[in-house]
């Protein structure tokens, strides 16, 4: 069975290395064939401020909002205290009283994001982004180019995140993007797993929510089928599946049986970019929610530059108090990704929800999106808007030079 060590890439025969020792020895029938790789940042946000705060390395680090927020990211001696991304943050802090809580810092993450996937690129073409932390990636063809097949490639790629970038990821190698998704979640962190043709039998035993868009309710819909295990929708053919599931059925099936047609598509888009902040205490006044959605204005802009983006539309969020989601949204006349134009659409559509309700959360989001390009062009008719690019360029060029807090709006204060 080919096997090779994940620290020097030397052949292993046995638990260790003959070579340097080490007992990081990845072993599969089909390792040197299989050219789908997964790759996911290991507890991103929560490992990156590891790596800026070496003093918190061994302590329970928790990425987030407020008490009333939610965790973005928790780290793994966290997690085993129960705590897990999109809990509350009030409950994660019962499960986890001395972890260390860290607001959000987008900008450090967007930088080592961006260091990842230069690196992802270099050995590939087909890298297809799916999330800041995670990618999806095809080297079908690129062993003569790196002297090395995929499997060897991706674990010096691992180690040298490792060591220029400060973070561990972890890696799933298979025939296809759903085996080589599963493949990453097996082994974390640091991990390095291949799933090939014994998929099947791999993933009969595993429960159905494995199974990527298979949630809690449709598991559950699922469970009052009897359908609880992969390997219970394995048995369904074809014409049981629809009859059971509808026209999705037969599709689930083949999901089962680790079969995947997608191919690794670089060009696909973004489909939006947005902002959000929960409050520390309701808030029904307009003034102090403009303030708010004012700030998130200013970040979904960022946001949309440092992504080459620009928004065709606006879309606002709010959550009331009895967590009922309201959305509201509007096409601009111009892509635009001005903090001022965002803000003015979006203010609009807040002026109609002030009501007296109380709101525990307020976000805004761009979508549809446009290309960086076609963002904010001149337009002699609009002079107004022409001084807001000019506006924003100096603003943009003295938070670059001196920090981010160097300058703020009066609209955003208080």
């Amino acid at each position: 069975m080919p096997a090779f060590c994940r620290d020097c890439d030397a052949a292993a025969e046995r638990a260790a290395c003959g070579r340097c020792g080490g007992r990081r020895i990845v072993r599969h029938d089909e390792l040197f064939a299989l050219p789908i790789a997964h790759v996911d940042c290991d507890a991103f946000y929560a490992s990156v401020e590891k790596r800026d705060r070496p003093e918190l390395a061994a302590r329970p680090v928790i990425v987030g909002g407020a008490v009333r927020g939610v965790v973005s990211t928790a780290c793994y001696v966290a997690r085993m205290a129960g705590v897990h991304s999109a809990m509350p943050m009030f409950r994660a802090l019962k499960l986890c009283p001395d972890a260390v809580v860290i607001r959000p810092d987008f900008t450090k993450y967007v930088a080592a994001a961006r260091q990842i996937r230069a690196l992802m690129e270099r050995l590939t073409p087909l890298v297809q982004p799916l999330s800041i932390d995670e990618a999806v990636l095809d080297l079908s063809g690129t062993a003569a180019l790196h002297g090395a097949p995929p499997a060897i490639v991706l674990a010096r790629f691992a180690r040298q995140v490792e060591r220029e970038v400060g973070v561990t990821v972890s890696v799933g190698l298979a025939r296809n993007r759903l085996l080589a998704k599963i493949a990453a979640g097996r082994d974390k962190p640091r991990g390095f797993c291949a799933i090939g043709t014994e998929a099947p039998a791999l993933l009969a035993d595993e429960p159905v929510g494995l199974l990527p868009g298979i949630g809690p309710a449709f598991a559950r819909r699922l469970a009052g089928l009897g359908l609880t295990r992969v390997g219970h929708l394995q048995a369904l053919d074809a014409r049981a599946a629809r009859r059971m599931l509808g026209d999705d059925g037969p599709a689930l099936v083949r999901r089962a049986l680790g079969e995947d047609d997608r191919p690794v598509d670089p060009r696909r888009a973004t489909k939006s970019v947005s902002a959000e902040t929960t409050f520390d205490a309701d808030l029904a006044a307009p003034e102090a929610l403009e303030r708010h959605l004012w700030r998130l204005s200013e970040k979904l802009a960022r946001r949309l530059r440092e992504a080459d983006l620009a928004a065709e539309g606006v879309v606002l969020k709010l959550k009331t108090s009895r967590f009922a989601l309201r959305t509201r949204s509007r096409r601009l006349a111009q892509p635009t990704r001005l903090p001022d134009l965002l803000f003015a659409a979006a203010r609009t559509l807040l002026a109609r929800e002030t009501d007296g309700t109380a709101y525990r959360l307020i976000g805004i989001g761009a979508q549809p999106l446009a290309p960086g390009a076609a963002a904010d062009r001149p337009d002699l008719a609009a002079p107004e808007r022409n001084r807001l690019v000019a506006a924003q360029a100096a603003i943009d060029a003295l938070r670059a030079r001196y920090g981010a807090g160097t300058i703020g709006r009066g609209r955003g204060l208080g």
